[in-house]
């Protein structure tokens, strides 16, 4: 008995078509779509401020006007957290929408995730559901099954069980479906989307992912026939890394061994996942906090040609002075050396000075630093020019997670009809295994041979992403032997070396030899969250890619 899960989306602003695309492009049972992230339930909240019907996913509804009578004919079934902050709003109008179209379908919701009141200045607190609730719903013979902010895994782990019959404590089933859910959460990405070796495939176009899911919580992950992209070991590797942390991936319904997964490859497009075990959930649930942090703004200088340094230096004195009599609370200068000798276009020849500050105070960073910015415009360095005015000033956001105990939440499933049934904790006490997990032995080193200087990324692929200020960077390879090197050569030391960012943090790593993986933690990389746009890249997107353009003492063996 196989239950097939599809995704078709990985956030809020996905492929639009690709509802439409996972519903004619083959068989299915249940269709997820997952819209939400840390930096969502933020832009959500400011959304519900001006209007207080509003703080869902309005492209799902859209989505769902082109789709709704596909859904109902091929009998499949719709989850997702679309919901978002008002996941009863979504509700009617989903509700309303399918009246309008003239289709019988039962819409459901999944409510109690919503702890803002309970944490006074927060713009949204929501904690962390798991599935049972979603299940309890399709028990009840729902259609469609609208939640707010549950795990991105209990989309598939909601489904498996009202399908199977699982009930809590069943953990290695649900961890299974964990794992599946992970795979499919993020879409394209399982499908060569955002990929290390992408020219292993066409990924022009790549299909949205699917699971086929087994009674005992193994699965395969494929695609529809005749899709883009592709599916291979590397793939969902790649995704089984990414915003993950140790062996242990603890979620409200179980907490996953990822260093108990197996993968292998099963065919064109399709890696079979087995083996996972799965332990007690931890007693507490994760509940994000969002809250205004203040304002900022940013302002980035072109330097071209000579004295690239000198420049640089004379107008952020120049800044500085304007800026003495208000100055923001928090400032930030960072010199981008994109230029080149002799360089051939003016780009190549020009480097970028980047100026972000951020204060209480909208006044402070927008309109002070506009004047003292254009004010310069015949008064600094020679080739005075930045990319963009500054604006007034926009407001940013923080992101933090605290933990609330199972039973502080009143997880509901809200039915078709109306009644309300209750959710139990999925915690049990008397089963919680918190012990630490021995560290994995290490595979013996390769023999001594000629080395070569060169990236990282000839011999490994990585991923990576954020969990609030934290950032994951997790970098696998695909033989035996580039495992006995990569093991012994990327150690926490050899990472902080060649990311400098890291020297001054707490960086912890984690082997995964099941799947030839390490995964590096960098804690604070982020500093407030993505919100907060604190660096460069404020989600670590591509932190992992760095990593792999690093230059290392390679065995040529391996090259």
């Amino acid at each position: 008995m196989t239950l097939r899960i599809g995704n078709a989306s990985g956030f809020y602003g996905d492929r639009f078509d690709a509802m439409r695309e996972m519903l004619t492009g083959g068989e299915l049972d249940v269709l997820t779509g997952d819209y939400l992230a840390e930096l969502t339930m933020l832009i959500l909240g400011r959304d519900r401020l001006k209007d207080p019907g509003a703080g869902y996913a309005r492209t799902f509804l859209r989505q769902l006007e082109e789709c709704l009578g596909l859904a109902h004919e091929r009998g499949v079934k719709i989850v997702t957290n679309a919901g978002g902050l008002n996941p009863a709003g979504l509700t009617d109008a989903v509700r309303k929408l399918a009246d309008k179209l003239g289709i019988p379908v039962r819409v459901a919701h999944v409510e109690g995730d919503d702890l803002t009141a309970q944490h006074p200045g927060s713009l949204a607190a929501h904690a962390y559901l798991g599935g049972f609730g979603i299940a309890a719903c399709l028990r009840e013979g729902a259609d469609i099954v609208v939640t707010g902010r549950v795990t991105d895994a209990a989309l598939v782990t909601g489904p498996a069980a009202a399908h199977f019959g699982w009930q809590p404590g069943e953990y290695d089933r649900l961890a299974g479906a964990v794992v599946a859910g992970h795979v499919l959460e993020c879409g394209a990405q399982a499908t060569g989307g955002n990929y290390a070796f992408f020219r292993d495939g066409d990924v022009r176009h790549p299909g949205f992912p699917l699971a086929e899911l087994h009674e005992d919580g193994s699965c395969v992950i494929t695609k529809h026939p005749g899709t883009g992209g592709f599916v291979d070991v590397g793939t969902v590797t790649a995704q089984l890394l990414y915003e993950t942390g140790g062996a242990r991936y603890a979620g409200p319904d179980v907490t996953a061994r990822l260093d108990t997964v197996r993968l292998t490859r099963q065919g064109p497009d399709r890696v079979r996942i087995e083996g996972v075990r799965g332990e007690a959930p931890p007693p507490t649930l994760k509940v994000g906090l969002n809250r205004l942090g203040g304002f900022r703004n940013e302002v980035t200088f072109v330097l071209t040609g000579l004295d690239i340094e000198a420049k640089a230096d004379l107008v952020r004195e120049q800044m500085t002075d304007a800026s003495a009599k208000s100055l923001p609370a928090d400032v930030r200068w960072d010199l981008v050396r994109t230029d080149r000798p002799d360089a051939p276009t003016e780009e190549t020849a020009s480097a970028l000075l980047r100026l972000v500050v951020r204060d209480p105070d909208q006044e402070t960073v927008g309109r002070a630093l506009s004047s003292a910015a254009v004010e310069l415009a015949l008064a600094s360095y020679p080739g005075f020019h930045v990319l963009a005015p500054p604006g007034k000033g926009a407001p940013y956001g923080v992101f933090e997670d605290v933990y609330v105990p199972h039973g502080d939440v009143p997880h509901m499933a809200v039915l078709h009809d109306g009644r309300r049934i209750p959710v139990p904790p999925a915690h049990d006490t008397a089963v919680l295994d918190d012990e630490p997990i021995a560290e994995p032995s290490l595979p013996e080193p390769l023999p001594d041979g000629p080395r070569k200087r060169a990236p990282l990324g000839l011999v490994a692929g990585a991923r990576s992403g954020d969990k609030g200020g934290n950032a994951n960077v997790g970098a696998w390879v695909r033989t035996d032997d580039a495992w006995r090197w990569l093991a012994h050569e990327l150690t926490t030391d050899r990472f902080q070396q060649l990311i400098p960012e890291s020297r001054q943090l707490s960086v912890t790593r984690h082997l995964l030899p099941n799947l030839r993986a390490v995964n590096f933690v960098v804690e604070g990389i982020l500093g407030e969250g993505v919100a907060a746009q604190h660096r460069f890249d404020p989600q670590a997107k591509a932190l992992g890619e760095w990593l792999r353009s690093r230059h290392l003492d390679i065995p040529e063996a391996l090259l």
